[in-house]
Order: structure tokens, then C-alpha cells, then sequence
């Protein structure tokens, strides 16, 4: 996210590799190998209909990985079960004399060995990133340099920047990069004026989306130039954040179902719309759409009442509006005509209180929550990614800016929700009124055996009631009658004679 303001919505202006082969195979259901036999406390256990086969886990952190131990930082995160890393390439950072209204003479924008680009900090996060062991998604991203934008002498780096040279710069880092990093994301947050303006186009009292015909520009820019540099790659767009304002000015947050039917050319119907900058419309083209579903204060299940917002809770409105303006032709997904775009989520979390005592949520709830956000990413099929943000929280300034979201606070204490990281786990009720279903992962993914455990009312302790195996990528699941109040958790290790570690218990009782 960018810096937070009081719009609700925002992140920090800091914000993979994924084998080739791997985005060529077959999404296939979840296989979890669960017997049909009786539990022995008379539990059944069914494998899930619907889930995400090859969901990673994710974090966003540039400010952590930039600090003196973020070798440190990096083993932790892959110790903690990351499998991938979001790590920015800014423009403006990366590229000569930012404040100028001129470029560099002689400068080649598409050379990433041109005199003048830094790529250090870049080379920096991505060598830590990758010799720890997790690969890479490289979000390129403005504000570019005053020289790069349409109007220099306005003095806004984010005001209408001019797309033939972001392509050049996605060039140059695909071309730099491309042997490290197999998936980018192009722009981060293009609904937030922070990142990206004008939003709208405003005349009197009335505001007509602005940003997403810019954007749609940028991406047919960049991403030829990224495939043309990496072939292999997989491009993701989008990245918006979940929110926004009422458009009665030209920098007010745009929601981002209203971003996403501008981008495509669609009225609220998804019905092409050929007016205005709709006028010879081409459509932007990618492998992936990158979202933010942050929740703010609003619990991962709970729905947004605003209709053109989104968040967890909310995917299936965003994929009806994504799946609508692609039918319409808004939107083409490079991996096949009609085959529908997969979900990355590439933030999210929820700050805490303490520190942040405006949008914060006590840690022991962040520490749920999260774990719950973590189950409705695996249920849904096209969710390849979840990305925690961040890892650490910034420290917060007397406005009550920053981003506090961290599994760790500013002090580098560990939250609640770092414990249950490793081992999430969550109890679904709305699978039957007389079942539940009990979820979980081990982290780092791959094959283990749990040991799920259960509780009864008024029971000095947990008994074992089935030990099973994980899928590759660490995820259980099984289905237990309810019959009484009960407390549930899973054990696992990992490794032999190493100590055995243990979820956060999880309470059901009969629906009333």
C-alpha cells in the first residue's frame, strides 16, 4: 500500500521468480489425503471440493530488506514459510536526474547499462531475496522521473506519465532482470493519486474516470517491451487498492470496480463503450491481475456495502466484473482468449492497535484474521497468491501516517500473528449447519503429517483424533461433525527430534 492518508486506503511508496514450468502445468484440484474412515471421536473427514492448488505465500517489505540485517530479515521470511517476495523497482529512483525537465543527453531509457541508472538498491533485494531461497515478483513502478511525464514543467513526476518511456524503463529491468525474476507487476496502485495522476477528468460538479485510459496506455507500452526483453515472463496489472471516494475532484481515490470497467471500455453493464478516450480502443493485454484486498477494519468474510469496491470477502464481485469486461473484449488474457484471468494478491493485512489507534485492530484479531484470509485464498481456484504486508511496521508519525500491518512492531517485537504464521488454521462453519471444516497449512509448503487434535467442553486437554499427510504445499483439510462445543488445533514437526509446534486453537459449538 502507499503512505496512509485519511482516505482509508493507501500503502508506503516502498513497496516471482515462479519457474517457467510451473506456469505451464495444469491447475488441478487440491489432493488432500483424507480417509473416509471414522474418526476416533467419530469425526469424518472429506476432501474439499473447491481450492487453490498452487497458492503461495507471499510478503512485501522493500524497507525491511533495505536495512543493514536484511540478509537476517530474508532467511526469516523463508524460515516463516515465504515462498515468494514482492520487491519494487521504482522508476524515479532508479533513473538519472529525476528533477529535471530534460533527460540526460545521450541516456538510452531501454538500457539498463546506460550511464545514470541505479540499480544497486534493486540488485540488493533481489540477490537477498533469491539466496535465501524464494523467488521474485518485481512490481515496476512510477512515479517516474520530471522528465518522463507529459507536462515537466508542472513539477509532478506523478501527473500523466508519458508511456513510450515506461516502456523503455520495463525494458531495461526485464532485460536486467530477466534471468532472476519470471513475473512483474506493472505500476502499483494506479486508482491512488499517490501513485498516478490526473484520476479523473472533471468538468463543474461532474468526474469522469481519467487514470485507467492512462494506465491502459502504460501497460501496451511496457508490457511488449517486458516480453520482448524476457519472454518467458508473466505479466500481472491492476494491483489496485481495495477503496475509494466519491469523484468530486480530479485526485480523489478511485474505487477500483469502477477503475477496472474504465480500463476495459465498459459501462456499468459491461457494454463496450466507444466515446471519448474509449474512442479506438485497444485493449491492455496480461497473464495475471495483481489486487490488493485489504479489510481495513472489516473482518476477511465480511462484505463491503460499497458495490464497486472489493475486498476478501468481495473477490466474486471483482471476478464478475473482471470476467465482464474481458467477455466484452476490455481486456485480453495472453494465456488464452477465453480463459479466465488468475488473482494475485500482492497485499494485504491489517494494522494494529497499538500502534495505529484510527484503522487499527487488536493484535490477537490481526492474528485471526489473518489466518481466516489466508483459508478464503486457498478456497477460491484462481487465487494464486497472498501476499502478507508487511513484515515489519513502520514507526508511526504524529499524523498517524505510516503502515503498521507488520507481524512484527517498529521495535522488531513480535506480534501475536507472527506466532501463527507458520501454522495457519481456521474452522469454517458455512459448510453445514451440523459440520465444520477444519483447515490448515505448514509452512514452508511441502509434504508433512499433522496430528489434529480436539478438545471437549469442559476437558482438561486436547486428545488426538487423526493424524493425515499434507499436500505439496503444506494444506489439510478435513470435515467434523458438530455435536458439542469443542476446541480444535494441529501439531506438527518439523524435523525429526526437533519440537513439535502447535496452531492456534479454534472453537466451534452446535449453530443455534
Amino acid at each position: 500500500m502507499v503512505e496512509r492518508r485519511r482516505l482509508g486506503q493507501g500503502g508506503r511508496a516502498l513497496l516471482g521468480r515462479e519457474v517457467a514450468a510451473g506456469r505451464r502445468r495444469v491447475r488441478c484440484r487440491l489432493r488432500v489425503v483424507l480417509a473416509g474412515a471414522a474418526l476416533a471421536s467419530g469425526a469424518a473427514a472429506t476432501a474439499p471440493a473447491l481450492a487453490a492448488p498452487n497458492l503461495e505465500t507471499g510478503i512485501a517489505d522493500d524497507a525491511a530488506l533495505a536495512r543493514p540485517d536484511g540478509a537476517a530479515t530474508a532467511a526469516a521470511w523463508a524460515a516463516t514459510g515465504i515462498d515468494n517476495v514482492r520487491v519494487f523497482a521504482p522508476w524515479g529512483d532508479i533513473s538519472p536526474h529525476p528533477p529535471d525537465r530534460r533527460p540526460p543527453a545521450g541516456f538510452d531509457a531501454a538500457n539498463p547499462d546506460s550511464p545514470g541508472y541505479r540499480w544497486s538498491a534493486v540488485d540488493r533485494a533481489i540477490g537477498l531475496v533469491r539466496g535465501a531461497g524464494m523467488t521474485v515478483t518485481l512490481a515496476i513502478t512510477g512515479p517516474g522521473p520530471l522528465w518522463a511525464t507529459a507536462n515537466p514543467a508542472a513539477g509532478n513526476p506523478r501527473l500523466r506519465p508519458l508511456p513510450d518511456q515506461f516502456g523503455r524503463f520495463a525494458r531495461a529491468a526485464a532485460t536486467r532482470y530477466g534471468a532472476m525474476v519470471d513475473r512483474y507487476i506493472l505500476w502499483n496502485e494506479p486508482n491512488i493519486p499517490l501513485w498516478l495522476q490526473p484520476q479523473f477528468t472533471c468538468r463543474g460538479r461532474t468526474c469522469t474516470p481519467a487514470s485507467p485510459h492512462l494506465y491502459r496506455r502504460l501497460v501496451r507500452a511496457a508490457a511488449p517491451a517486458i516480453h520482448a526483453a524476457d519472454p518467458v515472463a508473466s505479466v500481472l496489472i491492476g494491483a489496485l487498492a481495495p477503496a475509494g471516494q466519491n469523484p468530486r475532484s480530479r485526485n480523489a481515490v478511485m474505487r477500483p470496480l469502477t477503475f477496472l470497467r474504465a480500463l476495459g471500455c465498459v459501462d456499468r453493464r459491461t457494454r463496450r463503450d466507444r466515446r471519448g478516450p474509449c474512442r479506438g480502443f485497444r485493449p491492455a493485454a496480461a497473464e495475471g491481475i495483481a489486487y490488493h484486498p485489504h479489510g481495513v477494519r472489516r473482518a476477511p468474510d465480511a462484505v463491503d456495502p460499497q458495490p464497486d469496491e472489493a475486498g476478501l470477502a468481495d473477490l466474486p464481485r471483482l471476478k464478475r466484473v473482471l470476467d465482464g469486461v474481458q467477455r466484452s473484449g476490455g481486456l485480453r488474457n495472453t494465456l488464452g482468449f477465453t480463459r479466465r484471468f488468475d488473482l494475485y494478491l500482492t497485499e494485504y493485512g491489517y494494522q494494529t492497535n497499538p500502534p495505529d489507534r484510527f484503522v487499527g485492530v487488536r493484535p490477537a484479531q490481526q492474528a485471526a484474521w489473518l489466518q481466516q484470509g489466508a483459508y478464503l485464498a486457498w478456497r477460491d481456484p484462481r487465487v494464486r497468491n497472498l501476499t502478507q504486508y508487511v513484515w515489519r511496521d513502520e514507526a508511526l508519525r504524529r499524523n498517524g501516517a505510516g503502515w503498521q500491518s507488520g507481524l512484527r512492531f517498529a521495535n522488531d517485537r513480535p506480534k501475536p500473528a507472527l506466532r501463527g504464521f507458520p501454522q495457519p488454521f481456521w474452522l469454517d462453519r458455512t459448510v453445514g449447519r451440523r459440520v465444520a471444516r477444519l483447515w490448515g497449512q505448514v509452512r514452508p509448503g511441502g509434504a508433512h503429517v499433522v496430528s489434529v487434535q480436539r478438545r471437549a467442553a469442559g476437558a482438561a486437554g486436547f486428545t488426538t483424533i487423526r493424524t493425515l499427510p499434507t499436500d505439496a504445499r503444506g494444506f489439510f483439510a478435513m470435515r467434523v461433525p458438530v455435536t458439542g462445543r469443542a476446541d480444535y488445533r494441529f501439531t506438527w514437526q518439523p524435523a525429526p527430534g526437533a519440537g513439535v509446534r502447535v496452531s492456534d486453537a479454534r472453537r466451534v459449538a452446535p449453530a443455534r
